[in-house]
């Protein structure tokens, strides 16, 4: 197979088939032929990577995501996408074992920013408790010139159970909860925008959405830059 991509999928397994869906249902296709090239690696065995980033004595998913790259880097790729923000702990390393790029999720999502929301300041955060600690994002935000807002912690743990208890163990998305969790960030924190920096809350959106209130879902960002980059390799 010629001009092809390959995606790290599985973390978790719910999350990274809402990419796949929203990737093709917008190709304006007619045939079967019409459609992207790509490999899907669902590796829904790789260890937890916030567990591992709160207590490192936990199993690690860096070398099951090393494999994964220089296993499909042998099939040569054109690109690799990573549809899992939490991973993106492991971004630099990740990318140091080929030279075929890794889209970067949590950048793009933030570049993202200044386009469809050019006159936002403070920008919050609702991701995992990992997402949080590892500052994957907070960097990028502080970097682009933004002002980061970061959840309380009474907010964490309703984010922490709805990606965790409802979503991930009930396959269940609490409209309530979602959507009240947005509203608090964007009414009682002041924030100008909220990125949906887990799959899991990209997840919640595509089913529950949230269509009041300025958000960036960080997994469709990463669709439209894969569309990007797969309609022009296609050309």
């Amino acid at each position: 197979m010629k001009n092809f991509f390959t995606i790290i999928g599985g973390m978790g397994t719910m999350a990274t088939e809402s990419y796949i869906h929203q990737l093709n249902k917008r190709i304006k296709a007619h045939q079967d032929q019409d459609y992207l090239n790509y490999i899907l690696v669902n590796h829904a065995t790789v260890p937890d990577r916030t567990a591992y980033i709160l207590d490192d004595s936990k199993p690690s998913p860096f070398p099951d995501l090393a494999e994964d790259i220089k296993q499909q880097a042998k099939l040569k790729p054109d690109f690799f996408t990573l549809p899992c923000n939490t991973a993106h702990y492991f971004y630099d390393d990740l990318q140091s074992l080929t030279n075929i790029p890794i889209l970067h999720m949590p950048r793009e999502a933030v570049k993202s920013i200044g386009v469809k929301f050019p006159t936002a300041k403070r920008i919050g955060l609702l991701a995992t408790h990992g997402t949080i600690v590892d500052h994957v994002y907070e960097d990028e935000i502080k970097k682009a010139g933004y002002e980061f807002v970061k959840p309380t912690d009474v907010i964490q743990d309703k984010v922490n159970q709805l990606i965790y208890t409802d979503i991930k163990e009930k396959d269940y998305v609490d409209r309530q909860l979602f959507h009240g969790l947005v509203n608090t960030m964007v009414n009682e924190l002041n924030c100008d925008v909220v990125i949906l920096g887990c799959t899991e809350l990209s997840l919640a959106q595509e089913r529950e959405p949230i269509d009041n209130l300025p958000i960036i879902d960080g997994q469709i960002v990463l669709v439209e830059k894969t569309l990007e980059k797969a309609i022009k390799m296609q050309k």
